[in-house]
């Protein structure tokens, strides 16, 4: 396993997309981290943080197909996996593709959609495949979900069921700029189309590698217990309804394997989980008596702030 293909990966991609999103390389490699890994982001927070922006320039740099989706109320599943429709010329039904047949999926306000149609992303999200009239299709490989919602607004919005929050791999807040970031952002923002300057600069085999090898990296057990116990733990808290599933926990040491190999090592240490928990486990739980995100993410928090961190051993 070669650990330089994985920094390499990780610096060019955050250094490319940095080119138009200001200030944001932890929120860039964090999306790189779920890209590596097979999973599927979620960026919650207000309008105008550059949500939209920052996911088509990570689609540009990673390359293959995009489609953007933008999510209202009257959108039906069928145009999110495609119809069947009659082809008068050739007497008999085809089937059109809708636009989840793409490498990396722009899923904008997805919250503005109805329940229903949330639902047909289910089987895309989990099993990387559409059932359209009872017959089972492929999606492309990769294939990544990014989607944006606004966490402040609520006329005209419909909450994502647990079912569906739990098939992202990380939810995640982008957060007001700091005021020298707001600056440079005002004067980047007198170019028309700032995604001229980026360039696809990852091709297909480079992402099969680092897709395929980041599974070796090991963890001793002392760091398996550490973040089981950070698992159980939300399960155990009186201050939490519904704990973290064993996706969570999945996905949480998935997360581990790649954030160490993009610092440069074959191993995980705790430091990686607990960096990672909050933004993998925040939208996996519910708490009692607390909706907002902000209360989840102190409540994850507390809980790795009473957790015995082990003592690493090489």
């Amino acid at each position: 396993m070669d650990i330089e293909k994985y920094i390499d990966f990780k610096e060019k991609v955050v250094k490319n997309v940095s080119k138009v999103i200001v200030g944001k390389e932890k929120i860039i490699e964090l999306i790189a981290v779920s890209f590596i890994c097979g999973g599927h982001v979620l960026i919650e927070d207000v309008p105008g943080l550059g949500k939209t922006l920052m996911v088509k320039a990570f689609a540009k740099t990673i390359g293959g197909s995009f489609k953007r989706i933008q999510f209202t109320p009257d959108l039906l599943p069928s145009d999110l996996t495609g119809i069947n429709f009659y082809n008068q010329k050739k007497g008999e039904f085809e089937f059109r593709p809708g636009p989840l047949f793409a490498n990396i999926i722009l899923a904008d306000e997805i919250n503005r959609a109805t329940p229903r149609t949330q639902s047909s992303l289910l089987e895309a999200m989990e099993e990387k495949q559409v059932t359209v009239d009872g017959v089972t299709r492929k999606l492309p490989d990769p294939f990544m979900v990014l989607a944006t919602q606004n966490p402040v607004e609520t006329y005209g919005t419909f909450p994502l069921p647990e079912a569906e929050l739990d098939r992202f791999f990380m939810r995640i807040k982008i957060g007001y700029p700091s005021r020298e970031e707001e600056i440079e952002i005002i004067n980047r923002n007198k170019k028309k189309d700032m995604l001229e300057d980026i360039d696809t600069i990852v091709d297909s085999d480079e992402v099969n590698y680092l897709k395929e090898n980041f599974i070796n990296v090991r963890a001793s057990k002392e760091v398996m217990d550490y973040l089981l116990d950070i698992v159980d733990a939300t399960r155990k808290s009186e201050s939490i309804l519904l704990g973290v599933s064993p996706r969570g926990s999945v996905a949480l040491f998935k997360a581990s394997q790649v954030y160490a190999l993009f610092n440069g090592r074959d191993y995980i240490i705790p430091e990686d989980i607990k960096y990672l928990a909050p933004f993998i486990l925040n939208h996996r739980i519910i708490t009692i008596g607390a909706s907002k995100s902000k209360d989840i993410y102190e409540a994850i928090n507390n809980l790795l702030e009473n957790i015995k961190v082990p003592v690493e051993e090489i």
